[in-house]
């Protein structure tokens, strides 16, 4: 087994290397352009259409759940541990000038994330029981014509499921929960499988309602307590800025139990952790978007967008300043712990708020990745297998929590890596029917132009 672990932890070295960070770093700078630079340009439209739309219930167009609750399961799936624990992974190992890279892969994974959805909605399908199917499978099959990447695809995001989507999280959890309230781990992994099956069994419908409560919450009261921290030590934010653009051009060196790092090692620590977080890139949330009700693909591509800016340029930033800021960073502390101890140092009952915030960010995080695989499962065998799906699925919840099955941990990473390839290639494939729609959504006869002239 150890040697099985070696030779997996090579592999996924490889995969998480420089070939793929820059493709992944490439594809957001290329998409970026032919889009016009809209994550810049438009931006204060975008937000109009997201933040300040978020729970309109009047939508134009079909789907099975509202612009928000798509993207609310998203997000659900992105806003999970890695906001805290690879927050916390980036600078242990990286330095604070990990957190430039993390925001320079943020700004161009919003157009990256952005043509993931236009394309998701451009090749939905929908299906006879009335359901919304879409996704990097469906664009690359029938967008691309490269349905064998369609598949692998689907075989590499339903085995990563069970891992980064399902046992990493209830262990999390269960980690947490131990620690600060001395619950037993196995109760907490069957709490954890009863209450993912009583929302996942009613479908996107019924995760969409939760998310669309669960996650708007949860990230309040995270960057509510995040803010506070740093509004209470607001003389120390220059300097914590100064150290992370100091820090991304030179490296750190090694200080208190921190044990330094080159700047290669910044580089690539800071844009695969900002990967991790918001998966901009990897094609999971492009899943869940397709069932978004919506007059037009670029409509549902804003909330891509804004996905992107919500999770990393805003939660991930305020987790970076208050370990910065805090100086724990030079402890020798790594993940979840580096921003718990970070968040108690900052003010009292610090870290209960970190605590909170792992519990129901994993728990979210299980809810979106359990409808990714369903998805991709259905995709390779049909919507009788999700039954199957579900009945290794909830099970390996309690696995997790317990620490069971760290191999299938490992793999399951690898294979998170491996979705980001196919998907990839379709994004730049396809990136010129992405350039079309944007073109013509924001063209003269465009529905930007008339909804300007409606304003005017």
């Amino acid at each position: 087994m150890d040697i099985f672990m070696e030779i997996n932890e090579t592999i996924n070295g490889i995969v998480w290397g420089w070939p793929l960070l820059a493709l992944i770093l490439g594809t957001g700078i290329y998409l970026t352009v032919r889009t016009g630079f809209i994550s810049f340009t438009k931006f204060s439209y975008v937000m109009k259409q997201t933040l300040f739309k978020m729970f309109a219930k009047k939508q134009k167009g079909e789907g099975e759940v509202t612009a928000f609750q798509a993207v609310a399961t998203a997000l659900a799936a992105a806003v999970g541990t890695g906001n805290i624990a690879g927050v916390g992974t980036a600078i242990a190992i990286g330095g604070p000038g990990a957190i430039f890279w993390m925001w320079l892969a943020a700004i161009f994974g919003m157009a990256t994330k952005f043509g993931e959805v236009v394309l998701s909605i451009e090749y939905r399908e929908k299906t006879e029981e009335g359901h919304f199917v879409g996704g990097p499978m469906y664009y690359l099959d029938k967008g691309a014509n490269k349905k064998w990447l369609g598949v692998l695809f689907a075989i590499f995001g339903t085995v990563a499921t069970f891992g980064i989507g399902n046992m990493v999280q209830s262990n999390s959890v269960a980690a947490s929960l131990k620690s600060t309230f001395d619950i037993d781990p196995l109760v907490t992994g069957i709490v954890l499988a009863i209450a993912v099956s009583l929302v996942t069994l009613g479908g996107i419908k019924k995760i969409g309602l939760v998310t669309s409560v669960l996650v708007p919450v949860m990230a309040a009261v995270y960057i509510a307590g995040g803010l506070i921290i740093i509004f209470l030590n607001i003389e120390l934010v220059p300097a914590a800025f100064g150290v992370i653009f100091h820090d991304a051009f030179t490296g750190t060196a090694a200080t208190g139990g921190f044990v330094g790092s080159t700047m290669a090692m910044t580089i690539r620590f800071g844009i695969a952790r900002g990967v991790f977080t918001n998966e901009a890139g990897l094609g999971s949330a492009p899943i869940a978007h397709a069932a978004a009700t919506t007059d037009h693909p670029v409509r549902q591509g804003l909330w891509g967008i804004f996905e992107v800016f919500i999770d990393t340029l805003v939660i991930c930033t305020i987790t970076a300043l208050v370990i910065v800021m805090t100086g724990v960073w030079e402890t020798g502390l790594d993940g979840a712990a580096l921003t718990t101890v970070a968040f108690d140092k900052g003010m009292p009952f610090g870290g209960k708020i970190v605590t909170f915030g792992l519990i129901f960010f994993a728990f979210s995080t299980l809810l979106g990745w359990s409808y990714y695989g369903e998805r991709c499962m259905e995709y390779l065998f049909g919507p009788k297998s999700i039954v199957i799906y579900r009945l290794i699925f909830l099970p390996l919840i309690v696995v997790g929590a317990v620490g069971g099955l760290r191999v299938v941990w490992a793999i399951a990473d690898t294979l998170n890596g491996l979705m980001a390839l196919p998907n990839l290639i379709g994004l730049l494939l396809l990136s010129p029917v992405i350039a079309r729609l944007t073109k013509e959504y924001f063209g003269k006869e465009g529905i930007y132009q008339k909804e300007r002239k409606k304003v005017k």
